[in-house]
């Protein structure tokens, strides 16, 4: 290693390590130690208990609810620019509050861009992060973000099905962009689920725009939350002859009564990245490990090689 180049070590959040051990292990380097001190009344104080001066950081943590998660984070990065590290990286498989990327009705903050200025302010240097709710919250970084994609893994997993009469489905009109980058590497057709809401994760009414009658459907997303748009549209295309309905997401939120509604749905498999761990096991849910993806991209990044490879669509 040339003495111009620091060393590189990554650390994880606590709740995190679980794919922060994957993704060092896929790396080559031990995790880093990192201790958690806990006040009586929920205060907590991270601390690195090795030497970081001067070295490359990666810090993981997805930032999925609780809100511990993100202030763990920014604690994590503000010890590590006060130890003197020399770069530091968040590396953010899940980026909670993306939902909040613009102002839908009066009176409400716009939470992504909020966390990108905490992110900054804390003194991360760069962002890695995967399948973003939304491409342009990159915009509210003034620090480089490495918007990594899951159908780097999804599509070699899809092509091993060797599916016949494949069509694309996308949940909604907003990730139509996604559905169609699916299509035209798969050389696919595409249809378009159209819905309605009377609130937040209560869906009105769902039309589908396309032909699934005949044809094995893959649905496409960034995010499952509640299962209730993937449920529904799965259940509508096999009403409209739909062979088989599978779904991808790259994040597995599943809140609420989301593990039911999948298991009780039509759906025949739920394809999901570990970028948020389970929290519980089901027949119908396959995980994809995305270690391997931010390992590689790591590594491309700490000796300074082009990432552009790793962008298959």
């Amino acid at each position: 290693m040339s003495h111009l180049e620091p060393e590189a070590k990554i650390f994880a959040c606590s709740q995190s390590v679980y794919l922060a051990e994957k993704i060092a292990e896929q790396y080559g380097i031990p995790l880093g130690k990192v201790t958690m001190s806990t006040y009586s009344d929920g205060e907590f104080q991270p601390s690195y208990e090795e030497s970081i001066r001067g070295l490359r950081v990666f810090i993981v943590c997805s930032t999925f609810p609780s809100a511990d998660n993100l202030m763990e984070l920014l604690l994590m990065i503000d010890a590590a620019k006060r130890a003197s590290a020399r770069h530091i990286t968040a590396v953010m498989p899940y980026f909670g509050w993306a939902r909040q990327d613009r102002k839908d009705k009066p009176r409400v903050p716009i939470g992504a861009k909020l966390v990108a200025n905490l992110l900054t302010a804390a003194g991360a240097t760069r962002i890695m992060t995967m399948d973003l709710h939304a491409d342009q919250i990159q915009g509210f970084f003034e620090k480089p973000v490495d918007h990594l994609f899951a159908s780097t893994i999804f599509l070699p997993y899809v092509q091993s099905l060797n599916l016949e009469n494949l069509t694309i489905a996308s949940p909604d009109m907003g990730g139509s962009k996604r559905a169609y980058a699916y299509s035209k590497f798969l050389e696919s057709d595409v249809v378009i689920c159209y819905k309605q809401r009377k609130a937040a994760n209560v869906i009105d009414t769902m039309e589908l725009i396309g032909e699934v009658k005949g044809r094995n459907v893959i649905l496409v997303d960034d995010m499952i939350d509640t299962g209730g748009t993937l449920a529904k549209a799965a259940d509508l295309m096999i009403e409209k002859g739909a062979l088989s309905v599978r779904a991808i997401c790259t994040h597995a939120i599943l809140s609420g009564g989301a593990y039911e509604k999948i298991e009780n749905s039509k759906l025949s498999e739920l394809i999901v990245t570990d970028s948020i761990p389970l929290k519980k096991e089901s027949k119908k849910i396959r995980v994809v490990s995305c270690a391997p993806l931010f390992a590689e991209v790591m590594h491309m990044v700490h000796h300074n090689n082009s990432i552009s490879g790793k962008f298959i669509m």
